[in-house]
Parts: C-alpha cells; structure tokens; sequence
C-alpha cells in the first residue's frame, strides 16, 4: 500500500487530534481501573508521614538504647496492650545476613514491655522451610527469645481467620489471617533492609508475606506468587485490621541477589515509622533506589501512605549521612535515581 504526501499528512494530523482527544479518556479510564482495584474503602493515605532514621552501629549494648531513641518521636503509647513482633526469618546460611538480627527482636521485646505493653509475642511464618524448630535454633532466635523470656508463635500453623481484602489488586475473594496477628493491638514489622530479586526490595511491606499462614498459601506461599509478589504485598498490606508500626535493621543489610543469596552490607542504621509506606521508600531512598520505579510501592503510594519525598517528615539522622548504593541484579538497573531523583 502506498500514501501520497497530503494522504500521509492527513493521516498524521488525524492520528494527533484523535490522540489529543482519546489521552485524556485513556487517563481517566487508568484512573478507574486503579481505583477499582484499590476500592475507596481502603484509601487512609495521610497527609504526611514522619519516618525516623536512627544511628546503630552493631548488634551490641547499645540496641535497646536506640530503640527507645527512635520509638521516642513517636505518640506510641503500648501500655496495656498487646505487642507482636513479626521479625524476617526467611532462612538460615551461617555465611550470610538472611535474617533480622536475634539481638535486636529480642532488645524490641524488651523494650516494648518496658514501655507497659501487657504482653509481646514475636511470630513468624517462614516461607522457605517447614521446619521452624530449625530456623529458631539454626538463626539463635529461639536462644534470644528464651533469653528474654518471650513466646514465640509460629503463624505457618496458626488459627486464621477470614478477612475481606479491602483492595483488589490479585483478585482474591478473601484472605486467611492467623488469629496471633489478627488479634494483636499492634503489630510490629521488622525487615532486614534488603534487595530482592522479584520485588527489587524487601522491606516493612514485603516483611509481611510471612505472616501468611503456610498451612493455607503453601511453601514458599505458592498461591500468593501465582497471584503476583507485587500484587500480594498490596493487597495484604491494605486488607490488615490491626494497627502498625515498622522498625527496619538497617544495621547490617543485604544487597545484590537478595533476600537470601545477597551480600552484606553494613548500613549501621535504624529506621522507624507508622506509615509502612513512607519508611519503605525512606529505606529504598538509603540504598539509592527510586521508590516510584519500586512497583508495589508506586501503587501503594496511591492510596495506603506516601511515597513522595514532599510528603514525609524525616526526623532524626539525614538520609545523606547513611545513603550506600546497595548494588542490585541487572533487572533492576532501572531501579536506580537519575541526577533529578536525588534532588528531589
């Protein structure tokens, strides 16, 4: 087929009007589709959000005293109430910085009974291996918690309980929750600050795909990645009926190929927050990630907290003083700020 000059001219010129007429539409079809998925129901982004980052040098005398540091510029008030603390305990490799430190759940635990909490469980449901026994003995958890005289809970096979999910993004018709976390009066995300080879980080959001009962979601939570790692963290994250709080062990983290096969990375850093969402991309700021190219972060930030720098107070140590370029696999090369992110 072949086009004269003016027939190819029309074309272009009605392919631009057509363009500018059918952008806006597409825009605002986007907008309804997005917002199908996350339901107005489960907006409660605030305003702005107050994310703390807080000197740690190591895993030492010091932890319980930087944990009062950065709880202390928040209005928390624990007392009476019931605390669980949902550390990272994915696996165990002797060599490696898999997992939340032992020393700083049970320095947490400590702490938040200090502060008058009726009682503090730690829980988890590790995704990776069945055998729970192992990873509490295998990761020393298990000794720091009877250290602290502090049960431990394994969610794998907890009671649940049916929850709706308030956004919409893996199409799921219910969530099953474990009555541990469900029940609690506060619940505690404790990630390692990583990297991660599907999801480009793991952070406070991502922390709680563990507490997703394996009994249900199976090993490693296959029904979850079938419904898309991205889409489950939302989901999960905006459907939760407790109240948050996030304290991230930035002290030492993983980069490279993470959560499990990465390398270490000494960050010397406690970050602390309500908004999961603002200390997520706080967290991802500090390993010089763009959190708007982060997907789950990008569509969380539409409606469960924020992601924009504008939007977040930042209170304690500057994000200056502890950026490291935390390298990542070559599929996320994108992941990283161009010169106008880190002026922003």
């Amino acid at each position: 087929m072949s086009f004269t000059r003016r027939q190819f001219v029309g074309a272009v010129a009605g392919g631009v009007v057509a363009g500018a007429v059918l952008a806006p539409l597409a825009s605002r079809a986007g907008r309804r589709e997005r917002e199908q998925r996350w339901g107005r129901e489960a907006y409660v982004r605030p305003e702005r959000s107050r994310v703390a980052v807080v000197r740690a040098d190591d895993y030492g005398d010091r932890l319980d005293a930087a944990l009062r540091e950065g709880l202390a510029l928040f209005p928390l008030d624990v007392r009476g109430r019931r605390i669980v603390l949902k550390p990272n305990l994915v696996e165990f490799d002797p060599a490696g910085v898999i997992n939340t430190h032992p020393a700083l759940v049970a320095a947490a635990a400590r702490v938040f009974r200090s502060m008058g909490a009726r009682e503090v469980v730690v829980a988890e449901g590790p995704g990776h291996r069945r055998d729970n026994e192992y990873l509490l003995d295998a990761s020393g958890l298990g000794a720091a918690l009877d250290d602290a005289g502090v049960r431990y809970v394994d969610l794998n096979v907890d009671a649940v309980r049916r929850v709706a999910p308030r956004s919409r993004f893996t199409g799921l018709p219910e969530l099953w929750l474990p009555e541990t976390v469900a029940g609690a009066d506060l619940l505690v995300s404790m990630p390692k600050l990583k990297t991660h080879h599907w999801a480009g980080a793991t952070l406070s959001m991502k922390n709680l795909f563990g507490i997703m009962p394996g009994s249900y979601y199976g090993w490693p939570k296959n029904l979850l990645h079938v419904k898309g790692i991205p889409n489950s963290i939302v989901d999960i994250n905006a459907s939760l009926p407790v109240r948050r709080f996030n304290i991230v062990d930035g002290i030492v983290g993983m980069e490279g190929n993470g959560p499990i096969q990465g390398t270490a990375r000494r960050s010397g850093l406690l970050a602390f927050g309500e908004d999961p969402v603002a200390v997520d991309a706080t967290c991802a700021r500090l390993m010089t990630l763009e959190p708007s190219r982060i997907g789950y972060l990008a569509d969380a930030g539409a409606f469960l907290g924020n992601v924009e720098a504008e939007r977040i107070e930042q209170v304690g140590e500057t994000l200056e003083r502890f950026r490291q370029d935390f390298a990542v696999l070559d599929q996320f090369r994108d992941l990283k700020p161009r010169r106008h992110d880190l002026a922003r």
